[in-house]
């Protein structure tokens, strides 16, 4: 075997790839860190964005068009029975049933039909504002179905079991005459007696709706307010009142000495400012004015007055507390995630310079 002497002998040097820097060098740890400090700048902004954008869903409610059923105190599908001195102020549609009984001693301000053109076409149009009302999303769960003792800003409430009312509910507008307020009931809506459903910060009842899978009832001397639309029947008992509706699709209504009223909403006007100015007149001395043949003619018109009409509906207060300023809180969330991102590409940029 050959044996050459140290100064001849062959040297090997590893690769580059072989080369590692030590995992404790300065560089290493501060683009670890800036890594890391990136990283959690990203998620915070992402988990911001998310949460945003959740609060704007929860706050969804649209108006119900309740169309041939909008002047219908009640609509019931197969009777209408009424029990003492009732009021309605509206009209009364029974379709496809055939037996309304009680008026009098009841008293209706308007039209009293069954089983004619006007009622099947309240009960239709009653029945299509059930499958949109009983299908708005995305909605907020009602805890075990209990709404007594509580506050509510706009928006849509579910209870997959019954919706029951002990107690006073308020509803707060937040100075929107225009707020939506949608309860959906998976089975039935009860209120015990006394109860009542209270309104502040501009709500309106026309813009109140509960629909019900099944049967409503309502305690004595509830206070109610907002138009039922029950699949199948609707019960008042003694001195129950209602500011809204009564519309049963295929069961009965039945009334023992209550007051109803049909809702209307209360129309924003809008405001026109009407500006003048004055026109001052100033006398010269006469002067020579020579004139030439004028190549253009051009026509002015001054106006001494001129009428300002604002653009856009008039701003008649802020909206719930749900979801309030949530669009600019998600731009916010937005721009936070894209500097996240820039972050974590800087850091990975100046951990490849060092390296």
């Amino acid at each position: 075997m050959r044996t050459f002497p140290a100064a001849d002998r062959p040297s090997f040097s590893p690769p580059n790839f072989f080369k590692f820097r030590d995992s404790r060098s300065p560089v290493h740890l501060s683009g670890v860190r800036l890594g890391l400090g990136a990283l959690a700048a990203t998620l915070l902004s992402f988990v911001t964005l998310i949460a945003f954008t959740s609060d704007t869903a929860v706050a969804a409610a649209t108006p119900i068009n309740l169309g041939a059923a909008t002047p219908y105190a009640i609509v019931a599908g197969s009777t209408i029975t009424n029990t003492g001195s009732s009021v309605i102020a509206g009209d009364i549609g029974l379709s496809p049933g055939t037996s309304i009984t009680g008026f009098p001693p009841g008293l209706a301000s308007g039209t009293t039909g069954a089983a004619d053109a006007p009622s099947l076409l309240a009960q239709n149009a009653s029945t299509a504002a059930y499958l949109v009302a009983a299908g708005e999303t995305p909605f907020s769960t009602v805890a075990a179905g209990t709404l007594g003792g509580t506050t509510l800003v706009p928006g849509v409430y579910q209870s997959t079991s019954g919706l029951a009312l002990n107690g006073t509910l308020t509803l707060n507008g937040g100075g929107n005459a225009n707020a939506v307020f949608v309860f959906q009931a998976g089975s039935t809506l009860t209120t015990a007696s006394g109860s009542s459903v209270v309104l502040e910060g501009g709500a309106q009842a026309c813009n109140v709706f509960w629909t019900v899978g099944s049967s409503a009832t309502l305690g004595t001397t509830t206070s109610f307010v907002g138009t039922i639309l029950a699949k199948a029947s609707i019960s008042l008992n003694n001195a129950a009142s209602v500011q809204g509706r009564l519309l049963a699709q295929t069961g009965a209504v039945t009334l023992i000495d209550n007051t109803i009223n049909v809702p209307t909403c209360s129309a924003a006007t809008a405001t026109t400012t009407t500006t003048t100015t004055a026109t001052t007149a100033t006398t010269l001395p006469p002067t020579t004015v020579t004139t030439k043949p004028a190549k253009h003619r051009t026509t002015t018109t001054l106006a001494k007055s001129a009428t300002i009409i604002p653009v856009g509906a008039p701003k008649t207060g802020e909206g719930g507390t749900a979801g309030s300023g949530s669009s600019l809180l998600g731009f916010i969330g937005l721009g936070a995630l894209g500097v996240g991102v820039a972050a974590t590409s800087l850091a990975v940029r100046s951990r490849r310079r060092h390296e």
